[in-house]
């Protein structure tokens, strides 16, 4: 349990290396924050916060830097504050909910907009809850071992997969299997499965171990939930000190770049309605333990948005909370006219 002289301490080496990214000294603390205490009042307190395990000195004689949970601490304490405060967008950000290309548009613009309001990579998405309704599939053979599935749901997203083919089917047998399936469009899929898995079993004979490979990757597809994902500019990468190191900078660039991946991760971390911050090690994702991940999640029947920033574990969490709270404000109710035309990438 901490002291409040140490609380004190140690929310102002977090607020100031945030600010300045270099070691934090004893009289740094005392001339900028702490003015009524010495600086070896706050030397022997830092170097109890070290034993503490909330502050690291890189190299003797230098001063301390925050550690995970040190950053912790001062995030909980930022969401503490945030929670009596009142929130409300401005006007600037009421354009997001007339958006000409509907939910998809507005969530491609908010992406854009975290990103210039927080300095670092901006992300929006939303997932679908309901159970995906066929609209129609088609399988095109492309060789003897290989056959293309295409699949349109309602709302016109589309899917393809290239499926290997345990034997050589002729274009024929697919046209059969897709003729089947389309006669039930517009069903869920969980009533679709159990009809095919009897037809396959009953009329296709020896083209039912094929057909249940393709039977296999239509589940894959549409049992999951499915999420539309946009990011904003990572340009502002180039600008973090943060990231100067080159290994860290393609660990983070590679998630960004893999879209399944960073689906994956917001679903992971957006189950919940309300703000979330994972700090650092908090991570579970390979690669991003210099990273930080601001994320807000809000459900209404049948759909999740999800806004969120990722940045360096020194990011500017009182900046990055707010730009949250600013857009989520004109952002929410978008979701419940989630088929709105626009570009995105559909993951599972």
């Amino acid at each position: 349990m901490l002291t409040e002289r140490q609380l004190e301490v140690l929310l102002s080496v977090v607020h100031e290396f945030i600010e300045r990214g270099e070691e934090v000294g004893s009289r740094t603390i005392s001339k900028r924050y702490l003015k009524g205490r010495s600086a070896a009042t706050i030397r022997n307190e830092m170097a109890d916060l070290e034993d503490m395990g909330y502050l690291m000195q890189p190299h003797t004689s230098a001063g301390r830097v925050p550690t995970t949970r040190a950053y912790r601490l001062f995030v909980d304490a930022v969401l503490q504050r945030r929670a009596h405060e009142d929130r409300a967008g401005g006007e600037w950000t009421g354009r997001l909910r007339e958006h000409r290309d509907g939910v998809r548009g507005a969530l491609a613009r908010a992406s854009e907009l975290l990103s210039q309001l927080s300095n670092y990579v901006g992300m929006a998405a939303v997932t679908q809850l309901k159970q995906a309704r066929l609209n129609k599939i088609d399988f095109v053979r492309v060789d003897t071992s290989h056959f293309l599935l295409l699949v349109i749901l309602d709302g016109g997203v589309v899917h393809h997969r290239v499926i290997n083919m345990p034997c050589d089917l002729s274009q024929e047998t697919l046209e059969d299997l897709a003729r089947k399936i389309n006669t039930m469009s517009g069903y869920e899929w969980s009533e679709v499965r159990e009809a095919l898995q009897n037809y396959i079993m009953r009329g296709l004979g020896k083209y039912a171990d094929s057909c249940r490979k393709a039977l296999e990757e239509l589940d894959s597809i549409l049992a999951g939930e499915q999420t539309t994902l946009f990011t904003g500019s990572l340009s502002n990468l180039f600008d973090i000190p943060d990231f100067q190191d080159i290994g860290r900078f393609r660990a983070l660039f590679s998630i960004l770049e893999q879209e399944g991946e960073l689906a994956r991760l917001l679903g992971q971390y957006g189950k919940k309605d309300g703000l979330g911050v994972i700090i650092g090690e908090e991570n579970q994702a390979p690669g991003l333990e210099g990273c930080s991940l601001v994320l807000s999640s809000s459900s209404t029947e049948g759909t999740r948005t999800m806004l969120g920033v990722i940045g360096p574990k020194r990011m500017n969490y009182e900046r990055v909370i707010a730009a949250l709270d600013r857009v989520l404000c004109d952002i929410e109710g978008l979701s419940e006219n989630p088929d709105g035309e626009g570009d995105g990438h559909d993951q599972r």
